[in-house]
């Protein structure tokens, strides 16, 4: 498996939920150190999600094409 591909389907996806977990941890009312974190947990999520979105999908070998363009 390809950096390329582990970046697709474990990178990207992680970077995201771990901005929606910042969100959650902001937003909740029982754990002081978790609001504490919140926006670290967003901001470390953001960098996370920039770095990895900026790096090409893996390509088909026989076609060229990425996987996305091939579903189309």
């Amino acid at each position: 498996m390809s950096f390329r591909a582990v970046n697709e389907k474990y990178l990207l996806p992680a970077s995201q939920i771990l901005m929606v977990l910042g969100i959650v941890a902001l937003c909740q009312p029982w754990s002081l150190g978790l609001h504490s974190y919140g926006v670290t947990i967003i901001l470390i999520g953001l960098i996370g999600f920039n770095i990895t979105s900026k790096i090409a999908p893996a390509r088909s070998e026989k076609t060229g094409a990425t996987a996305h363009e091939g579903a189309r």
